[in-house]
């Protein structure tokens, strides 16, 4: 018997955890990582990037082990997990240098199949996640991917998330979202539409409209806490200043954290080695945050026992890790490219660049200089541009007054044609493609499978301390969380 989905233990029964595991790239932090770490002790979190994606992926590889089939079994409308099946699913397998089949391009108004597939597929790496235990799972979504959230964010309620975390942006409008859906209403979300002002649509779900049409009884949800990532006490003063933005806490971010940054506030400098230059208008005032009265963890060169009880003592309700897990057993990056970066942080030679221009987004990116990948710059200029899975693509006003949809990532002749500037596309890496590729799901191209983008933390000195400690990578996600805590997490 499938249990209601959002059931569960009251929130505000459980303590705040002291370790969040941070929600990193397409893929990296998985449902087995969050699962891991959950039953250790820390909060797991799932990436919610590009869900659909790798989901339809893995059914067309055979989905080996059969969970994901397992995942959908569970859905509490089986009618859009079949479609969903019959759609991708291939017995199996297709064959190595078969293409994987598109899923529909991220559009401000979706169709049905798009909408089916991105809610089946948060509710499954959720649900999974969460299979078997009761412990908290949390699920990461990035702002500037507006036009995937609301199908994305449904989904994890429907398997019961317990934490919402979203960073890259302002996310204004979450809270009052995730109070909607909780009870059952319209939810909407305005979206940033370039040349049209700042939130000139409004995207929509009506869930209970759905579920009356596809089920019968009610439908419970229950509403996740929601975990702001910002990197200044301005910002988190700001969306604490009104009910309808106020979170329910706050992952403070700092600039040696990996994945992306915030710019440096001010005007841009760059270091000799083209690296943003961080300074002293950058330091968050933690004095600032503790007023707002909300809890908050700290993010960025955490990943020792005594940087915990650092964050501790300052204050905070404790400390995200991204880095120190993304080189586990369970998480999702390749085999290959876990040892490229264990060996090189042994010997010293592991380079994580901050790069300014990596990104579509405009945020400074932490990119891995690893070989055979993106970040090598006769890699990246032998890779043909193309944009066929648009998770960073922006909405904007044509010149015709329709909406279209570019990135500065794509190929650039088609970039400036809907009117973007050629120097906007220069040093950018189709983020897309890259960071799926790390995961072992590149799409398969006549010249090759795309090239691997890894981001990881600016500070890779944890790494030493840590194997000396648990053992050699991969190490397993619980023995990580034991380090951090202590020793005192344990699998119930």
């Amino acid at each position: 018997m499938v249990p209601e989905p959002g059931c569960g233990t009251p929130l505000g029964a459980r303590p705040e955890p002291p370790l969040i595991q941070g929600g990193m790239g397409v893929g990296v932090s998985g449902w087995r990582l969050a699962r891991a770490v959950s039953l250790a002790g820390g909060l797991g979190v799932v990436s919610g990037v590009g869900l659909d994606t790798l989901v339809a992926r893995r059914l067309q590889l055979g989905d080996e082990g059969g969970r994901l089939r397992e995942a959908l079994g569970a859905f509490p409308f089986p009618e859009v997990a079949d479609r969903v099946l019959r759609r991708y699913y291939r017995s199996g397998g297709i064959g190595e240098r078969t293409a994987f089949a598109p899923v529909p391009l991220p559009v401000l108004a979706p169709r049905r199949p798009s909408v089916e597939l991105t809610v089946v597929a948060n509710f499954a790496e959720v649900h999974l996640a969460k299979r078997g235990h009761a412990r908290p799972v949390g699920v990461n979504y990035m702002e500037k991917l507006q036009m995937s959230t609301l199908a994305s964010v449904y989904g994890a309620m429907l398997a019961g998330v317990d934490y919402v975390l979203m960073g890259a942006g302002i996310p204004t409008g979450i809270p009052a979202l995730l109070d909607t859906l909780a009870e059952g209403g319209r939810g909407e979300l305005p979206i940033e539409v370039d040349g049209d002002g700042e939130r000139a649509f409004t995207a929509s779900i009506d869930p209970l409209r759905r579920a009356h049409a596809l089920r019968p009884g009610p439908l419970r949800l229950r509403r996740p806490r929601f975990l702001a990532v910002v990197s200044s006490h301005l910002l988190a003063a700001y969306l604490a200043r009104d009910a309808r933005s106020r979170p329910d806490g706050f992952v403070i971010e700092g600039p040696v954290a990996g994945g992306h940054n915030a710019p440096p506030r001010g005007k841009l400098e760059l270091s000799p080695t083209g690296e943003p230059v961080y300074g002293p208008r950058d330091a968050v005032d933690l004095a600032k945050v503790a007023e707002l009265g909300l809890p908050y963890w700290l993010a960025g060169g955490y990943a020792s026992p005594e940087a915990l009880a650092g964050a501790l003592r300052a204050g905070a309700s404790g400390a995200q890790v991204g880095s120190a897990f993304a080189l586990s057993e369970e998480s999702g990056l390749g085999t290959e490219l876990k040892r490229a970066l264990a060996e090189r942080a042994a010997t010293g030679t592991l380079r994580v660049r901050t790069d300014p221009r990596a990104s579509p987004t405009g945020f400074p990116l932490k990119v891995a200089e690893l070989p055979d990948t993106a970040a090598e710059a006769s890699v990246r200029n032998g890779r043909r541009r193309v944009c066929d899975v648009g998770y960073l693509r922006m909405p904007f006003r044509s010149a015709a007054g329709g909406i279209d949809y570019r990135c500065p990532a794509e190929p650039v002749d088609a970039y400036t044609r809907k009117g973007g500037r050629a120097e906007d596309t220069a040093g950018r890496i189709c983020l897309c493609n890259g960071l799926i590729s790390a995961v072992g799901l590149g799409q398969r191209r006549r010249r090759g499978t795309e090239p691997a983008v890894v981001t990881f933390g600016g500070d890779p000195s944890f790494l030493a301390p840590l194997v000396e400690a648990v053992g050699p990578v991969p190490y397993r996600a619980a023995d990580v969380v034991r380090y951090l805590l202590g020793g005192s997490a344990g699998e119930p």
